[in-house]
């Protein structure tokens, strides 16, 4: 008998009832350090105090009002956003997914309006990840989500990710965006590199394509800087962002140019939900502390010393861990032991960690730990290697 809800989930036996900083407390009072953030989305950890108060003030005076009248928290977030990176514009909605929809319908609507309807097709990157409607499952490309949903969604040209060869030669007349995840999470925390966002930028300005960077999840800070593209010394033409934008409110965002998104007039797109009250509130709040003056300064440095550490585990432990990848505090542990193995008895011994492709074990804490998180995350995986190992 199918259960009440519905089981697209492949759970791990265990439910939390409350979280403080980098810690969630399960029903059964165990106590975990979370280093997963419910993938990459809890950036400031869990009941941030600055994020409870801003939710809680705005929960006793409006939740939801719809976009048929101003919403002035969207107006308030999105300049903040504005002002932050190179957009000049920004559409809210609820979710990663949702976001990358709006990016995917913008490009179309772009190049429908300037005369060349022709063009609707997206160069997209093997190994990708961009959600899971039916548009981004099919730019995703990957077999384990689109198998029994056919027809796949048309107009998505595959190439080997960070292969500049293969971006060029699949551009051709019907060419209209280019899409990439400046570092893949799903796809195992592999890193585009600047050269190749660089490269990227170059064609799409030589043929006239939009570059759309899909940052739903090294966005926010993740990487050390607001938006992982700004390494690169590189601005994109539209771009997705949710998970940190929230805190842990569903808030995703599509951020344009004016260039680009001057085709996206009243009623082009919506969304019941998107950018209500309540999730500008938590956005706003996310936004005090992420822009706040040496906050990513911080991010940076405790990155540098947690990515020195797993350098080290990986060195002592060959037999578990082949590699450690990544870029500020979205790391992964590319494994020679299957790496459910390995997050599963990570979770038993108190350190949640989410998988990934490759092989790969993803270690996304809070962008607020400190050295006693790392430490203790040591701790337990130098621990859960030595009992793993063959």
């Amino acid at each position: 008998m199918i259960p009440a809800v519905m089981p697209t989930y492949a759970r791990a036996d265990v439910a939390f009832e409350r979280g403080e900083g980098s810690w969630l407390t399960a029903t059964d009072g165990r106590r975990f350090l979370d280093f997963g953030s419910g993938v990459a989305v809890t950036a400031l950890g869990h009941s941030h105090p600055h994020l409870v108060a801003a939710l809680e003030a705005q929960i006793a005076k409006l939740w939801h009002c719809s976009n048929l009248y101003r919403v002035p928290g969207q107006e308030r977030v999105a300049g903040r956003l504005v002002e932050a990176c190179f957009a000049d514009t920004v559409f809210f909605c609820n979710s990663g997914a949702e976001a990358m929809e709006a990016c995917l319908k913008l490009v179309r609507k772009y190049h429908d309006g300037e005369g060349r309807p022709e063009r609707y097709r997206c160069v997209v990157a093997g190994g990708a990840f961009h959600g899971r409607t039916l548009a981004t499952i099919a730019a995703g490309g990957q077999e384990k989500h689109l198998a029994g949903f056919d027809p796949i969604v048309d107009g998505f040209d595959r190439v080997a990710f960070g292969n500049t060869n293969e971006l060029r030669a699949a551009i051709g007349p019907q060419t209209a965006a280019i899409v990439v995840e400046p570092v893949q999470g799903e796809g195992g925390i592999r890193d585009a590199g600047v050269d190749y966002l660089r490269a990227a930028r170059a064609a799409a300005d030589e043929h006239g394509l939009l570059l759309v960077l899909d940052e739903v999840q090294t966005g926010m800070g993740r990487t050390g800087r607001l938006f992982a593209h700004q390494w690169a010394d590189i601005a994109p033409d539209v771009m997705a962002v949710a998970k940190g934008l929230g805190g842990g409110f569903p808030v995703g965002a599509c951020l344009a140019t004016e260039r680009a998104a001057r085709c996206m007039t009243a009623g082009t797109h919506g969304s019941t939900f998107g950018g209500n009250p309540l999730a500008m509130a938590a956005a706003d709040a996310v936004l005090d502390v992420v822009l706040a003056p040496g906050f990513l300064d911080e991010v940076c440095r405790v990155a540098a010393l947690l990515r020195g550490r797993l350098d080290q585990l990986a060195a002592a432990h060959p037999a578990v861990i082949e590699e450690v990848r990544g870029l500020g505090l979205m790391l992964g542990l590319k494994c020679r032991i299957p790496n459910g193995d390995l997050v599963a008895r990570l979770m038993a011994n108190g350190l949640l960690t989410v998988p990934a492709g490759d092989n790969v074990v993803r270690l996304l804490p809070p962008l607020v730990i400190g050295l006693a998180e790392i430490d203790a995350a040591l701790d337990i995986l130098t621990r859960t290697c030595r009992e793993i190992a063959p």
